[in-house]
């Protein structure tokens, strides 16, 4: 049984998430990964798709805009129900976003990133460096 605070812990992750997605804009497409982290839950792509799974019809979310991630450029429909991956390629296609035979979508073409409001380079937000050891690791040949 889910305790109260846990449930409104949940309540509180998918507003967040709810409120990225309607962010979106008319075209252009987020990955369920970037969802999260714009949300504040980085690594949480399947809390998104939780959001997106439990949403009821009066939210008015535009959920066709979020895909799943197949490589750093693109995207891919990622809903496995045949119907429900017609539908989205259908809204997407209605909005102007191409989509390949396969499902593919070019996110350097159709990615958002809401810091430029431009067309997005990747999937994901830009993260700062990660900093390698000030130390080098010897080289095995001397």
């Amino acid at each position: 049984m889910v305790a109260s605070s846990d449930s409104s812990h949940l309540q509180a992750l998918f507003r967040a998430v709810k409120a990225v997605i309607r962010k979106i804009p008319k075209g252009r497409v987020a990955t369920y990964g970037q969802v999260a982290e714009l949300a504040g839950i980085p690594g949480g792509a399947r809390i998104a798709a939780a959001a997106l799974k439990t949403s009821k019809p009066g939210d008015q979310l535009p959920w066709q805009r979020v895909i799943g991630k197949a490589g750093k450029l693109r995207g891919r429909i990622a809903i496995h129900d045949p119907v429900g991956a017609a539908v989205q390629r259908q809204l997407l296609g209605e909005e102007g976003v191409t989509i390949s035979d396969t499902g593919l979508v070019a996110l350097d073409v159709f990615g958002w990133l809401p810091a430029t409001g431009e067309r997005a380079r990747g999937a994901s937000p830009r993260r700062p460096p990660r900093f390698a050891s000030k130390s080098r690791a010897s080289s095995s040949r001397r």
